[in-house]
């Protein structure tokens, strides 16, 4: 990961305008024209003033970069913190209500969708919000907490809550989220809208429950072979359940009486 946002490297703010443009056309099948993405994409103009923003903040204009940061965020509903790195083609689709924080870090080729949080668990200085590797698509709503790393191409489901570091090409669902594996793995390396692989994978605590039911079928199975060979007991000489029913205990006391009488 850089170790400086690209735009502020001295080669101008809107130098990679038309390399930003035909990334979201790229991945936005809505796209009919540059035009139009420049004039319409909320997630464009977002990023656009927070290279702004950034290059305010580099020339020690605190105050001015956070004050350009509220005119993104009250302009497209979209807030970026001016310290975020944040690398070429980053695309936020829909946007509304995105939060990038201060020291999260971004790659490029990253796709955000509308209502994602890079978000910190820290009040301590230093880092404290995610780092995003290139290609990382993230789905609408999810939350990445923390100061961990999502790996190189790793896809993020939509409504997920990120807690720990993710591998790189790897899928993760769920709340905390947890790793699934498609059917077909390949597709965790192709574009996934919503960063979520929406054909039939396996809920990992479905399949949790699904192993346990396997094995306790396989042990009353067993359990049938074993009691198939050995001879039945007499009822009577089965132990009295503290759950049986009142019949059978009343049952069993009529028979006790009796047979104390014929005693007698």
């Amino acid at each position: 990961m850089r170790a400086a946002d690209y735009t502020t490297a001295g080669d101008g703010v809107f130098k990679h305008l038309r390399e930003e443009i035909d990334g979201i056309m790229a991945r936005d099948p809505a796209a009919r024209s540059r035009v139009e993405v420049a004039l319409c994409y909320p997630g464009l103009h977002a990023i656009l003033l927070h290279r702004i923003a950034r290059r305010c903040r580099d020339a020690g204009w605190l105050l001015t970069a956070r004050l350009v940061s509220q005119i993104a965020r009250t302009l497209t509903g979209i807030e970026i913190h001016p310290g975020a790195t944040i690398g070429r083609r980053f695309f936020i689709d829909h946007g509304m209500g995105v939060v990038i924080g201060e020291t999260a870090e971004i790659g490029d080729d990253v796709m955000l969708y509308h209502g994602v949080t890079l978000g910190g668990t820290s009040l301590n200085p230093g880092k404290r919000h995610p780092t995003l590797g290139d290609g990382v698509i993230v789905g609408a709503g999810a939350k990445i907490l923390g100061a961990i790393t999502v790996g190189r191409g790793a896809r993020i489901g939509a409504n997920a809550v990120v807690v720990a570091d993710v591998p790189a090409g790897t899928a993760v669902v769920g709340i905390p989220a947890k790793p699934v594996a498609p059917r077909d793995r390949a597709e965790t390396g192709a574009f996934l809208p919503y960063g979520t692989p929406c054909g039939d994978i396996p809920d990992p605590v479905a399949r949790a429950l699904s192993g346990l039911l396997d094995q306790v079928t396989a042990l009353q199975a067993r359990i049938g072979e074993l009691e198939a060979g050995r001879p039945a007991l007499p009822p009577h000489s089965l132990p009295l359940s503290p759950h049986a029913p009142i019949e059978t205990v009343a049952s069993r006391n009529g028979g006790m009486q009796d047979a104390q009488g014929e005693a007698r």
